[in-house]
Order: C-alpha cells, then sequence, then structure tokens
C-alpha cells in the first residue's frame, strides 16, 4: 500500500516545481525581502500612490515608528524604496517612493504568485 504522506509531498513536490517553470525568470523561491507582510505592506502601498509621508505609511498599515523605520530601511538598502527627508517649516518630513527596482521587484513577485495560485487550482 502506498503511504499517503509521500503521496502528498511528491504532489505538493511537483505543484512547486510547475510553480518554479511557470514563474517569470524561472525563480524557484518567493523574493523573501518582499515577502514578509509588512514590506509587501509598504511596496503595495507605494506602488498604488505616487509617495507617502512616514506618518501616511505608519497609520495605513498601523505599525509604530520602530517597526516602520526597520522595514523602510531595509526596503532602501536594497534599492526598492526611495526615501527623501526635508522640513515642512521646523517639522521634519520622511517621504517614501517606489523606485523602478521595486516596481519590477513587485511585479515579479506578483507574477510568481499568480503562477503558484495557478498551478494550485490546476490541481
Amino acid at each position: 500500500m502506498a503511504d499517503a504522506g509521500g503521496a502528498a509531498t511528491r504532489q505538493t513536490s511537483a505543484v512547486l516545481r510547475s510553480v518554479a517553470g511557470a514563474a517569470e525568470g524561472g525563480a524557484d523561491e518567493l523574493d523573501r525581502l518582499i515577502h514578509e507582510r509588512v514590506r509587501l505592506g509598504i511596496v503595495s502601498a507605494l506602488a498604488v500612490n505616487r509617495s507617502l509621508t512616514f506618518n501616511e505609511l505608519k497609520a495605513m498599515l498601523s505599525l509604530t515608528d520602530g517597526n516602520l523605520s526597520v522595514h523602510a530601511r531595509k526596503l532602501e538598502e536594497a534599492g526598492y524604496v526611495a526615501c527623501t527627508k526635508s522640513f515642512e517649516g521646523r517639522t521634519p518630513r520622511t517621504e517614501f517612493a517606489l523606485t523602478d527596482a521595486g516596481r519590477r521587484g513587485l511585479e515579479a513577485y506578483l507574477n510568481h504568485m499568480e503562477a503558484l495560485i495557478q498551478a494550485v487550482r490546476d490541481r
């Protein structure tokens, strides 16, 4: 008698292989930088807005200052997000915008997720 756990593992592996082949660029893993919930939220919010201030993003995503700062910095270091600091009067203003690299990264991530969804639906 066949091992049901082994069959499930083989079927899962087949789905993952088809996803890897279907994903743009043949990437076999999701972009972990974007995949994290908070960073996906930041990149998604910036994809539909020309730019957002620190406070707008913080309120939109219900984040603390520290949490937003850490995740935004990781995206900035990767070149996915541009950060501009200025002053409005005497008040500091931090503004974020999605870079071309960030837009391409999000597009590749979405293509990969769509391929995963399609592969699972086709089973």
